[in-house]
């Protein structure tokens, strides 16, 4: 029997999950909702780039998602700069009695260590109440920072340090929120958005950090993490619109878990608008971008990950492959245990189902 599982947000991340529980016969699509009004009363298909109808129109009303008591909702409403907002929401999902996969918020990806206890307790709470559980998923934080570098982990006989890595060119990468809002690409070079203030770094990616350290049995010491911006050297136009001369046009940041004052997992993110700029960090495998997992010890690994699409750039297979890794989990996601499931705990997603072979393109 069908899965029925409804879409929350139709976004960069959104439509490319709302087209897999289209196609996928795994699944039968419950609603769709959606933040914007104009898209309210569309086709499911055509939020998808699908040319298909599919009857099921979207509302504005979570309730109506609620009312059609789907068995998992994939929650990929914007979380970066609403919270409290989509934490709200996924406690209301729990308490209905519906499982919750999704690429936010965030912080319950792994949220001990990062978030109150008290947070933690009311999410608990909600799930124990409705019997359903939350997973929060993605590239990175997500796979590159948990499933693989622990895959590989498991091979070593001793590590000295772990590092994960996004270098990336963004200049493609057409949502403007995360461009301006949280990367503060564009801004005057010390103008800092949220995301840089002293400790938000640490706090974001602290639950790749302590996914880690807990699957390596190891205690941090602390959570550091810096940042550089580097300027654009003359005008010149991306995605989202203009970087204007001496605005910021490159961006590295580093999050360190450390142990015994030294560096123990480190996530490291090199994004730039263009390749020219500042080719002394770190280069991609691949032009436009790539991941890379680091480990030192022995044995040492250097595994670099290079997302491609026939449909899009390295940007849109990243989104992609968040979308893949959130959709295949739902099926283990409604089968666990109530409360907050990571990776440590689930078992591996093996993108059962997903096989089409070459003659269905």
């Amino acid at each position: 029997m069908a899965i029925r599982v409804a879409q929350i947000g139709t976004g960069n991340c959104g439509s490319l999950t709302l087209r897999q529980l289209i196609e996928d016969p795994r699944f039968e699509l419950t609603g769709v909702w959606v933040s914007s009004p104009a898209k309210v009363g569309s086709d499911a298909g055509e939020l998808a780039r699908l040319d298909v109808t599919t009857g099921v129109t979207a509302v504005g009303d979570l309730d109506e998602i609620i009312a059609a008591a789907p068995d998992c909702v994939v929650y990929c409403a914007m979380g970066d700069i609403r919270p409290k907002e989509a934490l709200a929401d996924v406690r209301a999902f729990l308490e209905a009695g519906i499982n919750v996969v999704g690429s936010s918020p965030g912080f319950l990806e792994y949220p001990w260590g990062v978030v109150g206890e008290r947070t933690i307790d009311r999410v608990e709470t909600a799930a124990r109440q409705g019997d359903a559980s939350v997973f929060i998923t993605g590239v990175d934080p997500g796979f590159v920072t948990d499933l693989l570098p622990l895959a590989l982990a498991g091979t070593c006989q001793s590590i000295t340090q772990i590092r994960t890595m996004e270098i990336a060119d963004y200049a493609t990468y057409d949502g403007a929120t995360v461009m301006f809002d949280v990367m503060g690409f564009g801004n005057e070079i010390g103008d800092l958005p949220f995301l840089y203030q002293p400790g938000v770094l640490s706090a974001a990616w602290g639950v790749a950090i302590r996914q880690l350290a807990a699957g390596m049995g190891v205690e941090l010491d602390e959570i550091r993490d810096m940042v550089e911006q580097e300027p654009a050297p003359e005008d010149f136009d991306v995605a989202v619109g203009t970087i204007k001369k001496g605005t910021v046009a490159a961006v590295r940041f580093q999050i360190e878990g450390v142990v015994g004052g030294e560096p123990a997992i480190v996530v490291e993110h090199i994004t730039r608008l263009r390749g020219d700029l500042r080719p002394d960090w770190a280069q991609p495998a691949q032009g436009g971008g790539s991941y890379r997992v680091e480990i030192t010890g022995e044995p040492s690994y250097v595994m670099d990950i290079c997302p491609t699409s026939r449909n899009g750039d390295h940007n849109y297979a990243a989104i992609l492959a968040a979308a893949g890794r959130i959709v295949n989990a739902v099926p283990d996601v409604v089968a666990a245990q109530a409360g907050i499931r990571t990776t440590l705990d689930l078992p591996l997603v093996t993108g059962r189902g997903t096989y089409r072979g070459v003659s269905a393109g």
